[in-house]
């Protein structure tokens, strides 16, 4: 375990919207709830999880964008590529814009089948399946 990622943690310029979205994303990919409280939530996976606070209105002038430094994306393994597919048509049901649809599974490479896609702060998520032959 030593040196593995023990969490993450996000802050979010809209609380409830950014629940909304990774609530249902984490559940999906088989997080579970571990912590909740009024100004957060963390979603806990094996011994890694993710914590999401909502940025303290003072902080919120300036807004996020993942081009600037620091975080640039999440990426999450899933089994195969039949899996990249179910989640890229719930996020087109969801009206969740799939990024680089006109490389569509292949904007990571030949060697990846991902589907890209924002959260409501814009910070870009990566469901992939690496090909290994």
């Amino acid at each position: 375990m030593r040196g593995s990622l023990h969490h993450v943690e996000i802050y979010v310029s809209d609380l409830e919207n950014s629940r909304l979205f990774w609530s249902w994303l984490l559940e999906k990919l088989g997080y579970v709830l571990f912590q909740e409280w009024r100004e957060g939530f963390s979603y806990l996976l094996e011994d890694t999880y993710l914590v999401f606070v909502q940025t303290e209105e003072k902080y919120r002038d300036v807004p996020f964008h993942r081009c600037r430094t620091g975080l640039n994306h999440l990426a999450f393994h899933v089994q195969d590529q039949q899996e990249v597919d179910v989640f890229s048509r719930l996020l087109k049901e969801k009206q969740i814009p799939i990024l680089y649809e006109d490389r569509h599974p292949h904007a990571g490479g030949e060697d990846s089948y991902i589907v890209f896609f924002e959260d409501p702060d814009r910070i870009k998520v990566e469901l992939v399946e690496l090909i290994i032959e």
